[in-house]
């Protein structure tokens, strides 16, 4: 039977463009580059994530680290193909080579992680599960949901934390659940269930789509904790850790002061760790087969953790969502990453 990779490698062939030449071996690096962009799959229609505007371009959080990798590989964030989908699809479209690269609220876990042949490159993240109900109900605790229905998206962490939730709690639930999120929350909207279950954040988002969405509460336990990042295939290193640094740059870049506005003045600080970063010292693009301002090409075109976020999620976007966990380990939260050295 061929192998996870071995799949993916010939997916990969196959995508390639018909230019007369086969397509090079060796990592997937070497596949994307001759194909001319990053294959990259992510949620259909997820506001602050990934959605796409009237004109067809995509925007988001989870499209940032997209645009972030071609950036490093292309010095061009526009050479991205972005491949729409469901929960249910997206971890059989990585393996089998659909996908390059998965940015899509994935939530880590040990099954994924190990069983699926997946790898996942870092936390982008951290979000948790929780109960959306009309306020008409009165409900003030998800305690309070015994004997209730309860609308979610197949294939998702979902299901498994709510049947974990009311089984520790010894209460009584019907779960059902929808391909897409858009029918999860249409299901909902339309009165097929009493509550709605998704990451926090998300139901804040999927709030505003409701005809009236002061007439829906979240109600204030997060029962699981989510984990979300961007994931890659078993097997091939170098592809891991270009991603994986991919993330971890951003992180360094917010921490170290550096961003979109300020990237090409920085290039003359005497700061070490800036230098390193921007690629005036050191050969660290090398061991990731890049050229040594791979870091650089990031900021300057998508910007640093801090600015995606505020930009797609935060202060600066219709959504407002607090940084909380996601701010700095230096401001309280829990984004952390290696230095560069």
């Amino acid at each position: 039977m061929p192998t996870i990779l071995a799949l993916a490698l010939a997916a990969m062939a196959a995508l390639a463009p018909d230019s007369g030449r086969a397509a090079p071996a060796g990592g997937l690096l070497e596949q994307v580059r001759h194909r001319g962009a990053v294959i990259c799959g992510v949620a259909p229609s997820l506001a602050g994530f990934s959605i796409p505007d009237r004109q067809g371009r995509w925007t988001g959080f989870d499209v940032d680290l997209c645009r972030a990798v071609a950036a490093a590989i292309f010095d061009d964030p526009e050479k991205v193909k972005f491949i729409p989908l469901l929960s249910k699809d997206r971890f059989t479209a990585l393996q089998t080579g659909e996908v390059d690269l998965l940015s899509r609220t994935s939530t880590w876990s040990m099954a994924r992680d190990a069983a699926l042949g997946l790898n996942f490159t870092g936390i982008n993240f951290y979000g948790g599960e929780g109960f959306m109900v009309r306020a008409r109900l009165g409900l003030t605790s998800a305690l309070q949901l015994a004997g209730s229905s309860v609308c979610t998206e197949q294939g998702t962490t979902t299901e498994l934390n709510v049947a974990d939730f009311f089984r520790s709690h010894g209460l009584k639930y019907e779960i059902v659940t929808f391909k897409g999120s858009e029918e999860t929350v249409d299901a909902y909207a339309s009165g097929r269930c009493d509550a709605y279950a998704y990451d926090r954040a998300g139901l804040a988002i999927q709030r505003m789509k409701l005809a009236a969405p002061q007439e829906h509460v979240i109600l204030p336990e997060t029962i699981s904790k989510e984990p979300l990042g961007p994931a890659v295939r078993h097997g091939d290193d170098q592809w891991f850790d270009l991603v994986k640094w991919t993330l971890f740059a951003m992180v360094d870049a917010e921490e170290l002061g550096v961003g979109q506005g300020n990237v090409d003045s920085m290039r003359a600080s005497e700061q070490p760790d800036v230098r390193r970063l921007l690629g005036l010292e050191g050969h660290f693009g090398e061991a990731l087969g890049l050229d040594r301002d791979w870091a650089y090409r990031i900021v300057r075109h998508v910007g640093n953790y801090g600015e995606s976020f505020e930009r797609n999620l935060g202060r600066d976007s219709p959504l407002k969502i607090e940084r909380g966990q996601n701010a700095l380990w230096t401001k309280g939260g829990l984004q952390y990453a290696p230095p560069i050295r």
